[in-house]
Formats: C-alpha cells, sequence, structure tokens
C-alpha cells in the first residue's frame, strides 16, 4: 500500500487514526498497542499476503532471544552472548537466503564454469529493514540498555506502519518510551496532528510532483544508454539523482508526518544531502539512520578509527563495501559501496595534511562523485554501467541542441508536465521538459532551506495564508496523482 495511494490516504490512515483514538480513550493502552500494531501487519500484508508468516517468524524468534537475553543478565553471560549470536545470524541467515542467495550462486557458478542454477525469489517487503532494526535490538538488549520488554510493544516497534517499509531505522530507546508515552494519552494534540499533516503533504509533492516527474525521463534515457550523447546521457542521469533524492526523501518525510498523527516523533532522515561539500558531510546528510546505524554496530565494533589510520581506513571500506551490498544483491552495488569507501578513505587523508579545497569547488567536486556512483546504484548490469558512464564521456558524440523554437512550442503544449514515452522519442530526450525540472529540482535540493526541519521547528505564522498554499499543494498532488499509474518507492526494491 504505497502512502501516495488513494486507499492510504483516504481510507487506512484516517480509519487507523480514528480507531486509535476510540481505543485509547475508551479501552486503554493495551488495546489501543495491539490495534496499532494489528493493522501495521495488515498494512504490509496488503502488498503480498505470503510474506506475512515471515514477518511474523521474524519477530517471534527476536523477541524469544531478547527476552533469553534478559532473563539470563545476572546468571549467565555464556547464555547472553549465545542468544546474541543465535540472534544474529538468525537474521542474517534469513536476509541471506532472500536477498543475495541467488546472486551467490550465479557468482559461484560463473567462477567454477557450472551450468547450475536456482529460482530468483520475490524479495519480501522491508526485510532489509527489519531485519537491521531487529539486529540493533538484539545488541542493546545484549548491552544491558534494554530493561524491560513487552510482547505487544515490541510487535509494533517492529511493525509500526509509518516505518516499516524503507526506514528510518530506529532505536528502541526512541521508540518504546514514545509506543507508551502515546498509548497514555487520550489525544495527540492540534499540534502534532497539524505539523502531521504539513510534513505528509510536502513529502507526497516531492513523490507525486518531482519524483514521479523525473522518472519518466530517467527511465527512457536508462531505456537504452547506448543511444544516449553527452548532452542526453547527463540529463538522464542527472534525472535520476534527484529522483532517487525526491523520492526517498518523500518517503522519509510521508513517514514523519504519518507518525505525527499518532504522537510518534521518527527521526529525520534527510538533511539537505546535495548541499555536502564532502562524502563525510554526505553521509551525515543522506539516509541519516542507515549511517547511524552502519557506524554503531559496523564501523564502531570493528575497531573505528581507534587503532591507527591503516585499520581506520579498511574499516572504512568495510563498512561502506557492506552498506553496498545491503542496498542490493550484485556487483553494481559492491562497487557502488567501494566508490564511497574509497572516496571517504581520500577524504581523510586529505584532511588529515590539514588540506581543503574551496567552497564551491568541494561543493561541486563532492556532487559530480555522488552523481557518477549513482550510475552503478541505477544500472541493471555493469555493462549498462559502462555504457552509460561511457556516453557521459562523449563516446557516442555531441547532439546539437533543439532549436528554441521547438523549445518554445512543447512549452506551450505542456509537454513538459506530463511527457509521454512517444513524444520523447520524436522530440529526443533534450526537450524543454527535462529542463525544467532540473533546474527546479536542483533550486529546491541545493538552494533551499530544509522544508521538513522549518515545518518542524517553525509554526504556522500566518495560518490563513498558509493553508491556502497548502490546499493549493494538495490540489497539485491530486493531479499529478491521476496523470499516471502509480509508481513505487525506489527504496521498496531494497
Amino acid at each position: 500500500m504505497l502512502f501516495s495511494s488513494p486507499e492510504f490516504i483516504f481510507f487506512f490512515l484516517p480509519g487507523v487514526f480514528g480507531m486509535y483514538l476510540l481505543l485509547v480513550r475508551w479501552a486503554g493502552s493495551a488495546f489501543s498497542g495491539a490495534f496499532l500494531a494489528a493493522a501495521s501487519l495488515f498494512f504490509y500484508a496488503w502488498w503480498k499476503p505470503i510474506y506475512l508468516p515471515l514477518i511474523l517468524i521474524s519477530i517471534g524468534v527476536n523477541y524469544a532471544l531478547t527476552r533469553c537475553i534478559l532473563l539470563h543478565e545476572q546468571r549467565s553471560q555464556a547464555m547472553r552472548k549465545r542468544g546474541l549470536w543465535i540472534g544474529v545470524a538468525f537474521n542474517l541467515g534469513l536476509l541471506g537466503y532472500f536477498k543475495y542467495a541467488w546472486f551467490a550462486v550465479e557468482t559461484a557458478a560463473l567462477v567454477v564454469g557450472s551450468d547450475f542454477r536456482i529460482e530468483r525469489v520475490v524479495l519480501p517487503l522491508a526485510i532489509s529493514f527489519f531485519t537491521f532494526q531487529q539486529i540493533a535490538f538484539l545488541v542493546d538488549a545484549w548491552k544491558g540498555e534494554v530493561r524491560q520488554l513487552r510482547f505487544s510493544s515490541y510487535v509494533l516497534f517492529v511493525s509500526f506502519f509509518p516505518q516499516l517499509i524503507a526506514g528510518p531505522i530506529v532505536h528502541h530507546r526512541e521508540m518504546m518510551p514514545q509506543f507508551e508515552s502515546a498509548q497514555r494519552t487520550r489525544w495527540p494534540g492540534w499540534l502534532n496532528l497539524e505539523t502531521g499533516v504539513r510534513i505528509f503533504l510536502i513529502g507526497l509533492a516531492k513523490k507525486l510532483i518531482l519524483a514521479d516527474s523525473l522518472a519518466v525521463y530517467a527511465d527512457a534515457g536508462w531505456s537504452d544508454p547506448g543511444s544516449l550523447q553527452f548532452a542526453g546521457a547527463w540529463a538522464t542521469t542527472l534525472c535520476y539523482t534527484f529522483q532517487l533524492y525526491f523520492d526517498f526523501s518523500g518517503y522519509s518525510d510521508m513517514a514523519l508526518g504519518a507518525a505525527r498523527f499518532f504522537g510518534i516523533h521518527l527521526p529525520i532522515n534527510f538533511n539537505s544531502p546535495y548541499k555536502a561539500r564532502n562524502l563525510q558531510d554526505f553521509w551525515a546528510r543522506w539516509h541519516m539512520t542507515l549511517s547511524r546505524w552502519l557506524r554503531d554496530y559496523l564501523y564502531i565494533p570493528l575497531g573505528g578509527n581507534r587503532r591507527g589510520r591503516l585499520l581506520t581506513y579498511r574499516n572504512l571500506f568495510l563498512t561502506f563495501l557492506l552498506g553496498g551490498i545491503w542496498h542490493g544483491a550484485g556487483w553494481t552495488f559492491v562497487l557502488w559501496g567501494c566508490l564511497h569507501g574509497v572516496g571517504c578513505i581520500v577524504h581523510r587523508i586529505w584532511s588529515g595534511y590539514g588540506k581543503s579545497l574551496p567552497l564551491p569547488f568541494a561543493w561541486a567536486l563532492t556532487f559530480v562523485y555522488v552523481h557518477v556512483g549513482w550510475v552503478f546504484f541505477r544500472a541493471p548490469t555493469m555493462a549498462d554501467a559502462r555504457t552509460m558512464l561511457a556516453s557521459l564521456c562523449g563516446a557516442n558524440g555531441f547532439e546539437a541542441f533543439p532549436a528554441q523554437r521547438a523549445w518554445v512550442a512543447d512549452l506551450m503544449q505542456l509537454q513538459w508536465v506530463n511527457p509521454t514515452a512517444s513524444h520523447l522519442e520524436q522530440a529526443g530526450l533534450l526537450t524543454s521538459g527535462v529542463l525544467v525540472w532540473l533546474i527546479l529540482c536542483f533550486a529546491l535540493a541545493v538552494g533551499c532551506r530544509n522544508g521538513v526541519e522549518s515545518t518542524l521547528k517553525q509554526p504556522l505564522r500566518r495560518p490563513v495564508v498558509q493553508a491556502w498554499a497548502y490546499a493549493l499543494l494538495a490540489l497539485a498532488c491530486i493531479l499529478f496523482s491521476i496523470r499516471a499509474e502509480q509508481s513505487p518507492f525506489l527504496y521498496f526494491n531494497f
């Protein structure tokens, strides 16, 4: 069930919210929490009910192992450690089978020259996210940071529908107290509702108006990267660069907004990452909760920066390598992770010598490096990635730009708002539409303040004027939503 779908906006979210309020007021926190968990599992099963037992088994096993760790806190450290390792192995085994088994078998068959193959299974929705979240919970329980645990609260922690499918990846210490508090409070408050509606609407606009519009151009170019010349290749890859950002940022904003309806404050996942001036700064702004998880549960346990420079570089590289593999089972994701690992090592070496670049040049270098890295992130195969990189370098030539008269006609026909495949085939990728969208998205992502942070920090200053502005934004979202079939969020694939 997409956050941007009419089923979610007009039926699921208001229905669950209304029933939750009734239960909190008349039945108590236990019933309201159980209902919210059940609604979240229904939300998960909407896509493929066959995978509902998978998440239930995962929740049951992890809860049992966490209880084992807590029960043996004062008795047997060996039992606690054994419970931790069994839990980590179970979670990674589950993730490995569904996400990486096919890739591992294909790679092994290629190396040994065998014809042996296995059927590729459909990746269960959100398995990467709820696996990481439960591993973190097990580790925190082993560290003694989890003191008490109710089954209903744990189920809700894992399955809470605003952040279940694509994050943010949350810690128990920032969610469990909120669940307990929200279920004791009979009304989330008008401020939470007003903030939730505004953030949800901002995210919806990012998805429907910006990301889905850019997707038309990005998909058109990536359908045949070998046919693209220099400017067309840059237009295609830039469209994907901004599509990915506004798609995932939009999802995260909508998750924050939906959670506010229940009085829950989810952590911010994006902080204008395309304003970053180095790769370390980029990862402090992009998918912030994943960066936090990789730092706390991988980089620091590997030794962090405590054992000298060479081991620090190794730890950085391994962290980004595994971060790339987490995103997908394929050599393109492996290479994407390696690129960011090497880039962060080079930045650390450069900074260690006290060197710095002029800020505009540092920003441009970081943006181009991240942009080229997204080529591997988007490419279906390594061959497609090589082809697109060659096109970016002008290997297929340098096309002439369309005549100004053609661009004016294009604008008058509004082809930049609702381009079609036939139109792109006739006019080519370099139409007025792609330039309009790229200029708009560049201005929003690089030149404007972070909209969600501004919304969280500032109440409505001019309620009437801003209410009309949000109403017009909602109308624009409706118009864009009916122009074409709803497209899934990109991070659903990961």
